[in-house]
């Protein structure tokens, strides 16, 4: 298995996340790691972007405590170079959509370029 993730974030309001690709056996998928100290419940979106425009993006439990949590994609065959796949946590708070802030984004980083 291959893991690539990215920096460990933190917002100044509370969040805390980590988000990872993670490829095996030809198919590919996305991890975030998160925690959510706001006292808030936070509603985390995770997206897996692959080559030619695909997206998965799944809407995680919401997280509503300070207990360490994670969110998993489904797992989606890579034909082309896994390495080129992407991802992204996004967590925004509880209330209507598109009114309540974007908290916090992480993303995984990007696989070097072959011969680096």
């Amino acid at each position: 298995m291959v893991v690539r993730c990215g920096p460990e974030l933190v917002a100044p309001e509370g969040v805390e996340a980590q988000t990872c690709v993670l490829t095996q056996d030809g198919g590919v998928w996305a991890r975030a790691y998160y925690r959510n100290a706001t006292g808030e419940e936070l509603r985390p979106v995770l997206s897996l972007m692959g080559p030619g425009g695909r997206t998965v993006e799944l809407h995680c439990a919401p997280a509503t405590d300070d207990e360490p949590g994670t969110c998993e994609t489904p797992r989606v065959p890579s034909p082309a170079v896994p390495r080129s796949a992407t991802a992204v946590a996004e967590f925004v708070g509880a209330g209507p959509v598109g009114e309540e802030p974007l908290l916090l984004r992480a993303g995984s980083e990007r696989a070097p370029d072959v011969g680096d």
